[in-house]
């Protein structure tokens, strides 16, 4: 009962009001990490900004994050600048995670920061990007921005039909565009590249371990298995209770080739031009699909 409540306040509370819960919420687990958890390392930068297109799993990497444990070893609280109504100068204060943002390189290089800073990029197969956006719009995501307009066109579509829209839908408003400019900037050592399916996969301990470094979060290992353990996407599900819809749905890499057909593939591959081979992903997007491979990153 309490999970359907909280689905139904989700999904039909003024957005304004939601922001305000959620920026309470942000704020008194802050003054709670503050009060309780003694932080034994600090982490030598600033800032560290997040950076990602929607559906590369940022609520799990925001909830990593934000765990006492990320704390304990950081000094850094969180913060998401779109419950402060993006006032601050800089993104986000100082000694702040700046999490989910969802900017272009271009946007990303002409922010302001302080020099000691970090930042990472988060991107996944764009064919299960495609897949993943049409399950959490059409049945779960909250209603923010243009999601109820889309929503209303993809339930009042077959599932291809709807595919074949959200692939159009992705294209104009630029998200592979947003993906492909983090992936050609030339290499930093500020920012990092990571993969979707390297972070969820066998070796997600060593992956994270490396993501955490990168933001100079060192992390006991004994600790990061409890971290891992406790945001897995199993426990995630579980949270959400018997008969929901999840948030966080299967999180599997190539899921796409159980939804796409050759009218989709084609789509995509109009939409999408190279992004495939400049990922690293198998080229052409054919349904059959090969073996994934692995690009450069910083």
């Amino acid at each position: 009962m309490l999970n359907r409540t909280v689905m139904f306040a989700k999904q039909h509370a003024p957005e304004s009001v939601r922001v305000l819960a959620r920026r309470a919420q942000l704020e008194a687990h802050n003054a709670r990490l503050r009060l309780a958890v003694p932080v034994v390392e600090r982490s030598e930068y600033v800032n560290i900004y997040h950076c990602a297109v929607r559906k590369t799993a940022s609520q799990w990497i925001k909830s990593l994050l934000s765990d006492p444990i990320a704390y304990r070893y950081s000094g850094l609280l969180t913060y998401d600048p779109r419950f402060y109504n993006w006032s601050h100068p800089r993104v986000c204060p100082p000694n702040r995670i700046a999490l989910s943002l969802f900017f272009s390189r271009k946007r990303f290089d002409t922010t302001p920061k302080p020099d000691a800073h970090r930042a990472f990029f988060v991107y996944r197969d764009p064919r299960d990007l495609v897949v993943s956006s049409y399950f959490s719009t059409k049945d779960s995501h909250g209603p923010m921005g243009d999601v109820l307009e889309v929503r209303r066109n993809l339930r009042e579509k077959s599932k291809k039909d709807g595919l074949l829209y959200l692939v159009d839908h992705l294209a104009r408003k630029g998200t592979f565009n947003a993906v492909r400019s983090w992936v050609k900037a030339p290499s930093s050592a500020e920012v990092a590249l990571f993969r979707y399916e390297d972070l969820v996969g066998p070796d997600q301990a060593s992956q994270v371990d490396r993501l955490f470094r990168h933001c100079g979060i060192i992390v006991p290992p004994t600790e990061m298995a409890t971290l891992l353990d406790r945001y897995s996407f199993g426990r995630m599900n579980d949270k959400k209770g018997a008969g929901t819809v999840s948030h966080y749905r299967k999180g599997a890499a190539g899921d796409w080739r159980n939804h796409f057909d050759d009218d989709i593939t084609e789509a995509f591959n109009r939409a999408t031009g190279n992004l495939l081979p400049l990922l690293g992903y198998d080229e052409p997007a054919a349904p059959s699909g090969t073996e994934l491979r692995r690009p450069a990153t910083t």
